[in-house]
């Protein structure tokens, strides 16, 4: 069994802030870095470092080639990453002194996708196989159907919430990774952490749902049963990859044949140590730092 991540890989450039700007504002920058990262990239360096067997496409532009080389050394298989000419997508964040960010996102070849393309890639994988996916790159619902049809397993995160989600065949998705915003939508309405996963079940009875809730811990929800686990506290620096380490350990370890208690507290713990170190892909921990 292996896991595709169909997904985005962006250069990052991240300013150091007092204050996010406001409308008609002019701030100067303490420091500004330069980091891999895109949704994609990110998860798909923490679906590595959990320990499954990871291949990721998507593509990348003229400027792209040292985001390969990283995701290379985490173990990813960047086999099935187009080069394409152009820019590669890229995120503007500001950063704040106490770790929260805000972004502005440009699609570059992330939207590049054909469906002759993805018919390529799918080719390479068979039934139980999993496959995740954001909403950083084009042609989703065409990538949904074929999988589905395939038989493989579909993990949604999707982030950046937009009406385009809604155009994917969504009863397709095994499992969706949500924070509160992405299941307020979803579900079509507001209220508490069970208001939201209930609405979510309601909609989608076979899927199992994973709600993020930042220092609150996370809540996963089956059928069955629900687990509430607890939050690591920890120094923040930077919250950017935080979701997409979750994510990319919680899928590792149901791979990997965790129960989903055991992979809830093991990407809670991979999750708390990205965001005590600055960047994103960078931030990701290896499984043998859980211990």
């Amino acid at each position: 069994m292996k896991v595709l991540n169909f997904g985005s890989l962006n250069i990052d450039f991240v300013y150091s802030v007092d204050h996010f700007v406001r409308s008609g504002e002019t701030i100067s920058s303490g420091n500004m870095e330069i980091f891999p990262g895109g949704k994609g990239l990110n998860q798909s360096v923490a679906l590595a470092k959990s320990g499954v067997e990871t291949w990721h496409a998507g593509a990348v532009g003229e400027d792209g080639e040292f985001l390969l080389e990283l995701m290379r050394g985490a173990g990813v298989r960047v086999d099935l990453v187009s080069r394409l000419p152009g820019r590669t997508g890229h995120a503007i964040i500001q950063r704040e002194p106490s770790g929260q960010n805000c972004i502005l996102l440009f699609s570059g070849t992330n939207r590049q996708n054909t469906k002759a393309r993805v018919d390529e890639v799918l080719d390479c994988f068979e039934k139980d196989d999993f496959l995740v996916l954001q909403n950083e790159i084009n042609e989703l619902p065409y990538i949904m159907e074929k999988a589905h049809g395939k038989g493989m397993r579909i993990v949604l995160n999707p982030s950046p919430m937009d009406e385009k989600i809604f155009r994917c065949p969504l009863e397709y998705v095994d499992y969706f990774l949500l924070n509160e915003v992405e299941a307020g939508d979803l579900g079509g309405r507001s209220g508490s952490d069970q208001e939201l996963l209930s609405a979510v079940a309601q909609k989608f009875p076979r899927s199992r749902i994973v709600l993020t809730l930042g220092d609150k811990g996370s809540i996963y929800k089956d059928e069955n049963q629900i687990i509430r686990q607890p939050a690591c506290p920890v120094k923040v620096a930077d919250t950017t990859a935080a979701g997409d380490t979750f994510t990319g350990f919680f899928i590792g370890g149901i791979m990997r044949g965790e129960t989903p208690s055991e992979a809830m507290k093991n990407a809670t713990k991979a999750s708390a140590i990205a965001v005590s170190r600055p960047g994103a892909a960078v931030s990701i921990p290896s499984r043998n730092e859980l211990i």
